[in-house]
């Protein structure tokens, strides 16, 4: 997550603008809907919302972060690495 957060970092605001910023802006709000229902499974998950392009980066590690203290086992946390692999990937950065 720290990796694909520098990365982010790191892109030219071009890369940001053909779709880097929206996948990964998509991949916090499916790490912090994640948290939050862990951590209280009857509430309605409130969606991060958009802070802009530049500020995706942030948004990944401060939701990932969340879901690490949260999670319960390995499992979870291979499947939260594998996501976030994935939107690397997609994300082309």
């Amino acid at each position: 997550m720290d990796h694909f957060a520098d990365r982010l970092r790191a892109a030219p605001q071009s890369r940001l603008q053909r779709g880097a910023a929206a996948e990964a802006l998509g991949l916090a709000r499916e790490l912090a809907r994640w948290a939050q229902r862990v951590e209280d499974p009857a509430a309605e998950p409130l969606e991060m919302p958009d802070a802009g392009m530049f500020a995706v980066a942030d948004q990944i590690t401060v939701a990932a972060h969340d879901l690490a203290v949260v999670l319960r086992d390995e499992g979870e946390l291979a499947e939260a690495l594998m996501l976030v692999e994935e939107a690397q990937k997609r994300a082309g950065v």
